[in-house]
């Protein structure tokens, strides 16, 4: 099969060197597996507002507290976080032209998830052991 080409990569691909990295398989299953655990977590977290339904301060402080509790809220900060910053990536890919707009407005979204992640998270350790 002499002059015939088994490179299945696309003209672009070939020009910037991307080869089969599997980056977009992997994309393609962190976002699946976030979505997966966030069913569960969020289950628990609903169920977490509506058994907290008008408590007070110290009620629900005394709910985070809970080793439990404070791990799996902890768990669904982290996996909501990082599955949002997952498919902002993806809407900015799709939809953003201009390659240097691209790269900051990726970098933007990512700065942004880890800005909000940090402040939750410490805001929910304080709020579960005391403070």
């Amino acid at each position: 099969m002499s002059g015939s080409n088994n490179d299945m990569r696309t003209p672009l691909a070939k020009v910037r060197g991307l080869g089969s990295s599997h980056e977009g398989t992997q994309h393609f299953w962190r976002q699946r597996l976030t979505a997966l655990a966030n069913i569960p977590l969020t289950l628990f977290f609903v169920g977490f507002l509506i058994a907290l339904n008008g408590a007070g301060y110290t009620e629900v402080r005394a709910a985070l507290a809970n080793p439990f509790v404070a791990l799996v809220m902890v768990l669904f900060l982290i996996s909501g976080l990082y599955h949002m910053r997952l498919g902002m990536q993806v809407i900015i890919e799709d939809y953003v032209i201009s390659e240097g707009l691209k790269l900051l407005t990726i970098a933007l979204s990512t700065f942004f998830t880890i800005a909000v992640g940090v402040a939750s998270i410490f805001a929910l350790l304080k709020l579960a052991f005391g403070g």
